[in-house]
């Protein structure tokens, strides 16, 4: 999170779940996983732990990964880095290819090092539901897609929207696929182009997961909406003062929205802003309403898919 954020919350000593877990006594054996959405206090836990029991936390963020955010995406400010081991931080530039599986082959050598006791317990936070699925429920094989498929998906969003794409995709992935979110559906349709076949039927083959959820402490932010809403809207107004702006002019020369690093919410608005587009005020507007919305998207993914889950209650 950006330096000197705090509003407010402390890393609770106990999580309610189906039985009350006292945070000071995890097994430290155990990695642990954290998810929960944007400004729940992700970080703040998994430093409370890692500074408690010792460990490293890992990056789960899809937005964090990248070198230009560290204010817009709420990355851990270099304070807090300091005072715990962190990975997987900052650690690509924009125009990088990055991917879920990217992800899931650079987490593997930090958990291997764990279970074979040459590494420090792994604490994983993040928001990236896909993320946290891929890794305890397992990631299909799928090859990689071919520059020319993802230069026309990028044209055609651009010019059709998603919808279009959506329409060409077999019935099994349709009926899968997050049709509110328009890069599962842009991956959807170039997994199909690229290879002949449909994403649900490559995720029907997939192997065995690299961390079962019987094998980690898996913990999960539920925080009310409301309360979550002010502390977004809070929270974009910090980064205003810490220096996102300044973030955004930095990419201005090369911004390309299509991009995987230019998705960072509140970025597209700010770089609005800078060319003049809008006013400040409209621009903030807009990503704190960009951020509720993308807040909501991750709290609907966290009910439905991480059931089994101990959840912690905010506030």
């Amino acid at each position: 999170m950006p330096s000197g954020f705090n509003i407010g919350i402390a890393a609770p000593r106990k999580i309610m779940a189906n039985r009350l877990i006292d945070m000071d006594k995890l097994d430290s054996t155990k990695p642990v996983l954290i998810a929960g959405p944007t400004a729940s206090g992700k970080s703040a836990l998994a430093l409370h732990l890692a500074r408690a029991q010792g460990g490293v936390v890992v990056n789960a963020d899809a937005l964090q990964v990248w070198s230009c955010w560290r204010v817009l995406s709420a990355r851990p400010s270099a304070a807090e880095e300091a005072l715990a081991p962190h990975l997987l931080y900052g650690h690509r530039a924009p125009g990088e290819e990055y991917s879920v599986g990217h992800w899931l082959r650079e987490v593997a050598p930090i958990l291997a090092a764990h279970r074979a006791g040459r590494g420090p317990r792994p604490i994983l936070i993040g928001g990236t539901g896909l993320y946290f699925t891929a890794l305890t429920e397992g990631l299909a094989e799928i090859p990689a897609i071919p520059a020319r498929v993802r230069d026309t998906a990028n044209r055609r969003i651009a010019d059709e929207g998603a919808g279009a794409l959506l329409a060409e995709l077999d019935p099994d992935t349709a009926a899968r696929i997050d049709r509110l979110n328009p890069a599962r559906i842009q991956r959807a349709w170039e997994v199909q182009a690229a290879t002949g076949r449909g994403l649900a039927a490559w995720q029907d083959d997939t192997p065995p997961p690299l961390l079962a959820l019987d094998d980690c402490t898996a913990l999960v932010i539920e925080a009310e909406r409301d309360w979550l809403a002010d502390r977004i809207d809070r929270r974009f107004d910090q980064m205003l003062d810490e220096g996102a702006l300044n973030e955004a002019r930095a990419v201005a020369p090369f911004w390309d929205p299509q991009a995987l690093w230019a998705k960072a919410i509140g970025a597209p608005e700010l770089i609005a802003y800078l060319r003049g587009e809008m006013d400040l005020e409209a621009a903030r507007e807009r990503a704190q309403a960009a951020t509720r919305q993308y807040a909501k998207r991750q709290r609907t993914w966290f009910r439905a898919r991480m059931t089994r889950w101990h959840k912690i209650m905010r506030p």
